[in-house]
């Protein structure tokens, strides 16, 4: 596979720079970086997002996330690798990555799941993180970016 073009936030300095002071001021909140590296996996799991799945699992791996977990993520409902709250970040990815596949997008009871894990920061932190990982897999799924690269 060919990228059809760079990834628009390249060519754009200026919205890389915006993206990269998002993604710094979600990871100074107060939601452990393991949790935001499933996130990250999951919803770009879900988008296909070839280049962002290998980096997101290369990323984890480096901060220290195990094999088992990494290869069950996607399977993370029937895994016993997850804690309760990393499950309601999940269900959360999904539901946020998800918005078209029904009535309700965020149903009251994955919103209900993660406010009992995160406080409001945190759960912010999370948010933000999810969306800008939405961001880059739309970015990158549609100007075809080859995985490996990235970096």
């Amino acid at each position: 596979m060919q990228a059809r073009m760079k990834n628009p936030a390249m060519i754009i300095s200026d919205a890389m720079k915006s993206i990269q002071s998002l993604n710094a001021a979600v990871h100074k909140g107060s939601i452990s970086e393991t949790t935001l590296h499933l996130a990250h996996l999951r919803a770009s799991q879900i988008n296909g997002c070839s280049s962002c799945v290998e980096s997101g699992a290369l990323y984890a791996k480096k901060a220290g996330e195990s094999d088992e977990r990494l290869f069950a993520v996607a399977a993370w409902r029937d895994s016993p690798h997850f804690t309760d709250a990393e499950r309601a970040a999940l269900a959360l990815t999904e539901a946020i990555t998800r918005l078209s596949d029904r009535e309700d997008p965020v149903p009251d009871e994955i919103w209900d799941e993660a406010t009992r894990h995160y406080d409001e920061t945190a759960l912010a932190a999370l948010i933000l993180s999810i969306a800008t990982t939405n961001l880059f897999n739309r970015l990158n799924v549609t100007t075809r970016q080859v995985a490996g690269s990235w970096g």
